[in-house]
């Protein structure tokens, strides 16, 4: 009889370099409980909603919230070192646009439907942060949905509409609700809350209390 699966939630935003490393990280824990189904959703939040639609010089935007190109140095090398312990290659020199994230947000949403939001999201932190991709532009987003199955006729018609913007925006108010003001945050279960990149053993933790409260049975070998 099949296990049913463990949610965990991940509130993220693809512009965030900590969301991507919490990625890397939730991948350690899950490893650590190989008999915990886990069933990972991936939630929007925007770090920058007030961004124009089609994005703003990254280095100006960074000095204006950080007050100097050398405190974003500082920030950058503390990031790239760790990114390297978890095998993400940071290029924060290659990013020329910091992007409004609605419409990433929108695809890693209609990627949810074919099982592919993994791969989007991963696709979406790669294009960002070791490409330096335009994530505010819609023909990124096009080619990387259809890099992962998704149909980029039919993502060409979305991104033409208002399609999912207010569910967007209510699940990005649904975390604001419960209390989430940082990313990346996981919710394990719908009842644990862990905010930031924690170290897997802890999220790990978190799963295996779940389950245990859960009477989840072990997964199938």
């Amino acid at each position: 009889m099949a296990s049913t699966a463990l949610t965990v939630d991940v509130v993220s935003d693809v512009v965030c370099p900590w969301c991507f490393v919490g990625k890397r990280r939730l991948e350690k824990a899950i490893a650590l409980v190989p008999d915990v189904v886990v069933d990972v959703h991936w939630r929007p939040y925007q770090l920058a909603p007030e961004l124009p639609a089609e994005g703003t010089p990254r280095r100006a935007y960074m000095i204006a919230k950080f007050g100097s190109a050398e405190r974003i140095e500082q920030i950058h090398q503390r990031l790239t070192g760790i990114g390297a312990e978890e095998d993400i290659a940071f290029d924060f020199d290659r990013i020329a646009v910091a992007p409004n994230t609605m419409n990433a947000h929108r695809l890693v949403l209609w990627a949810r439907a074919g099982g592919r939001q993994g791969d989007v999201v991963e696709a979406l932190f790669r294009a960002f942060f070791v490409e330096g991709r335009n994530l505010s532009d819609d023909a990124v987003l096009i080619e990387i949905g259809a890099a992962n199955g998704l149909d980029p006729a039919l993502l060409t018609e979305l991104f033409g509409s208002d399609s999912d913007i207010e569910r967007t925006r209510r699940e990005i108010a649904s975390a604001q609700r419960i209390g989430v003001t940082g990313v990346p945050f996981f919710i394990v279960a719908g009842k644990y809350g862990i905010a930031g990149a924690e170290a897997p053993e802890t999220i790990a933790g978190a799963i295996r209390q779940a389950a245990a409260e859960a009477g989840e049975p072990a997964a199938a070998s």
